[in-house]
């Protein structure tokens, strides 16, 4: 079977696909990662292989241009792209940008299934053009199409990254397209949410169309490297691991990253810092008790953590969520709010606004986390539930029984 995996220009949009399209290669099927930006690097570095299906520009550079009120219209692009940029809509950018190299990466590969995340119209829009079933995929741990505020179009908005059917970016390529048919042929949706964060216990079918609905252990892909060898050595005292991401350093100020490392210094852990980007010259002096880590996957780092400070990102609590680290986020945009909203609740963590960061507040909040035992045992509960839940071959397996007992298409 031939699958074609789709995935916006982000780190939390497309890595959060690399375990099953890793499941996928290794029951024998061929994959490939219709992307686009910075994620093409980063796709043929996880091993698979890649198209891109929008080469005419760097959407990920334009946006940030569009975010610093610098950017600057060239032509080659598609009509309203520079509109997008500017208002910095980055999901309808992606929908009108990636669409139709999506459908002809598609169509040339021979795609027998197309995968793709809730959040990723265009992979959606694909799907139908190429008449093949699909795979919705959830890379979220903040919503789910499941949940009541997300289908009835409330939350239908930048936090999210969900862009309505009716949006004028969709209607616009419906009728480029010829695309008459609403929905796709899915085949299943999947939900990777631990069943005390939103999830399920087990399988169960779509209120509106009787799609099933599919557990998956969520098995978090921070991308490889080689680990220094302190990552290896379990440390003496406490462990944080300090990160805000991969949009968070590209900002002025590092993203509020200086307030956070003036109120870890003097405790007595080791804080490590996750950060390939930022300029930490900015901050003067580093603590004695800061080590500048550079770029490291946080799942070959966060075993041996007490707690996990950052921005409220998708992927990273997901992978806190995994190892069974409590946490501490400072909510960026996107989704970062939702994402502490489900940590606060469950009591895996807690959560401090951005506009409240001080020296008093993160530590206190800190001490907490790191002295108080109910966080670790429901962060140890969570990561339980994880491991119960179906691994991402054990459900790609699953849809390719399902797709040769329809006779859409072999195993």
């Amino acid at each position: 079977m031939r699958v074609l995996f789709t995935a916006a220009p982000g780190y939390g949009l497309m890595l959060p696909l690399v375990p099953l399209a890793w499941a996928a290669r290794a029951a024998g099927h061929e994959v490939l990662l219709a992307t686009t930006a910075h994620m093409k690097e980063v796709g043929a570095a996880s091993g698979l292989s890649v198209a891109d299906v929008f080469p005419a520009r760097d959407i990920g550079s334009d946006l940030v241009a569009g975010a610093a009120g610098t950017a600057q219209a060239t032509g080659g692009t598609p009509p309203g792209y520079w509109e997008l940029v500017r208002e910095v809509r980055p999901f309808e950018l992606f929908t009108l940008a990636m669409t139709e190299g999506t459908v002809t990466a598609g169509r040339e590969f021979g795609a027998d299934l197309v995968v793709y995340c809730s959040d990723h119209m265009a992979g959606r829009l694909a799907a139908i053009a190429l008449g093949v079933p699909a795979l919705e995929v959830g890379n979220r741990v903040s919503w789910s199409m499941r949940d009541e505020e997300f289908r009835d179009g409330r939350e239908h908005n930048a936090r999210t990254g969900v862009v309505p059917d009716d949006a004028p970016v969709v209607t616009a390529l419906r009728e480029r397209l010829g695309l008459r048919k609403a929905e796709p042929d899915l085949v299943a949706r999947i939900d990777p949410r631990a069943p005390s964060m939103g999830g399920l216990e087990g399988e169960r079918p779509d209120v509106s169309d009787g799609v099933p609905w599919r557990p998956m252990r969520y098995v978090p892909f921070n991308g490889g490297a080689v680990l220094p060898s302190w990552a290896m050595r379990r440390p003496d005292r406490p462990r944080i691991c300090l990160t805000l991401g991969t949009v968070a350093p590209l900002l002025p100020g590092g993203g509020g990253l200086g307030a956070l490392i003036e109120a870890l210094a003097g405790l007595d852990a080791e804080v490590m810092l996750a950060d390939g980007e930022t300029d930490l010259s900015q901050f003067g002096a580093l603590p004695d008790n800061l080590h500048p880590a550079g770029f490291v996957p946080l799942s070959g780092i966060l075993r041996d953590c007490s707690l996990v400070v950052h921005h409220g990102g998708s992927g990273t609590t997901a992978a806190a969520l995994h190892h069974g680290v409590p946490q501490l986020i400072v909510p960026g945009g996107a989704d970062n709010a939702l994402c502490a909203r489900r940590v606060v609740d469950r009591k895996v963590g807690l959560s401090v606004e951005p506009d409240q960061v001080d020296v008093e507040t993160v530590r206190t909040a800190v001490e907490r986390l790191l002295t108080e035992p109910v966080f670790a045992a429901a962060a140890a509960e969570v990561r339980a539930e994880i491991a119960g839940q179906p691994s991402p071959a054990a459900v790609f397996d699953r849809i390719a029984a399902d797709l040769a007992s329809r006779g859409s298409v072999g195993a």
